[in-house]
């Protein structure tokens, strides 16, 4: 969809006026930068003094839950390594008890490889986990970064068109002048 004005943008955001913009609004703003008229975006940006701080409060934002998140995760992965491991040495020591038949010994040795198994698989689903953080922590950065480029690229095409038409006047122009 294409955004050519600004109440279209406030409409799409679920917004009366730009100061509802919260941190997550201005993602989604960010995200629907490439859909809007330059001008209009230009102008919109132009509406915040600090538009740089409350990019950067955003991205802030997204860093401090990135890291209690992993925290919160490296201290669960811990616990499911621990248990895992107290598991195997209460079967090792059962393995270690005198008179035991071989289905015996086969079943403690099979409950040891299965805790091996689902420790390993614990750990790849745990990967995928992080990936997939570290995918949404990217994407939240890209986003802002693209709002700051997005920021000072208008700006500039706005200087520089300025003055390529201030380039274009003719002599008889200045002449008039």
């Amino acid at each position: 969809m294409r955004y050519d004005d600004e109440d279209e943008i406030k409409k799409a955001l679920g917004i009366k006026s730009w100061r509802n913009l919260s941190k997550g609004k201005m993602i989604k703003f960010a995200a629907m930068m490439p859909d809007m008229d330059t001008e209009v975006a230009l102008k919109i940006i132009e509406q915040f003094p600090e538009f740089t701080k409350f990019a950067m409060d955003a991205v802030d934002a997204m860093e401090k839950r990135h890291e209690s998140t992993l925290a919160a995760n490296k201290q669960s992965q811990e616990h499911v390594h621990r248990a895992f491991q107290e598991i195997r040495e209460i079967l090792r020591g059962e393995l270690n008890k005198e008179g035991l038949s071989w289905e015996e010994k086969k079943f403690l040795i099979e409950q040891i490889q299965q805790t091996g198994r689902l420790e390993f698989q614990k750990d790849s689903e745990n990967k995928k986990f992080l990936d997939a953080v570290l995918k949404k922590v990217l994407l939240g950065a890209g986003a802002a970064l693209a709002l700051g480029v997005v920021f000072v690229g208008g700006k500039i095409l706005g200087e520089s068109s300025d003055s390529s038409e201030d380039s274009l006047d003719t002599p008889e122009d200045s002449l008039e002048a």
